[in-house]
């Protein structure tokens, strides 16, 4: 969500590369939460390269609750995009619908694309960081995205 307007264009191109010989070796299907920033991007990448898209949504009111305005149009045409989309069985967005949202990515994982810029958890649980110590833990291959010159905004 935080990456800087310039850090957009260098994320996308490296997902590009990034998923481009996945495609070419078969069916590619990317599973992605789709929040604003760089699961949007990874969406997008994957139905470019010509994959199938999984859409996980964290809660039943996500949606309503969670996505910005700026971002509602871009959601809703990634969630019309997708060939599977999964509603957690959450009532409300929150820390819980996150972190169900995660583990059932984890779960319909082969490898976890990531774009992070290798800090470290935050303590807070949900992010970036803590998906990838739970995908390592899991023994699942990690992807990570971070192009040189990228930045995350103050």
């Amino acid at each position: 969500m935080d990456l800087t307007e310039d850090t957009v264009p260098l994320v996308r191109t490296a997902l590009k590369e990034l998923l481009r010989p996945y495609a070419a070796a078969g069916p590619l299907v990317g599973v992605s939460c789709i929040a604003e920033g760089s699961d949007a991007l990874f969406a997008e990448a994957v139905l470019a390269a010509g994959g199938r898209l999984t859409a996980v949504i964290p809660s039943r009111d996500y949606r309503r609750r969670a996505v910005r305005p700026g971002h509602a149009a871009r959601f809703d045409r990634l969630v019309e995009a997708s060939d599977d989309v999964v509603v957690i069985p959450e009532e409300s967005a929150g820390r819980a619908a996150y972190d169900a949202a995660n583990a059932l990515l984890l779960e319909r994982a082969d490898r976890l694309v990531a774009v992070w810029n290798g800090e470290p958890p935050t303590g807070k649980g949900g992010g970036t960081a803590d998906v990838v110590v739970a995908a390592r833990e899991k023994g699942i291959p990690v992807d990570v995205v971070w192009p040189d010159r990228a930045r995350r905004k103050s």
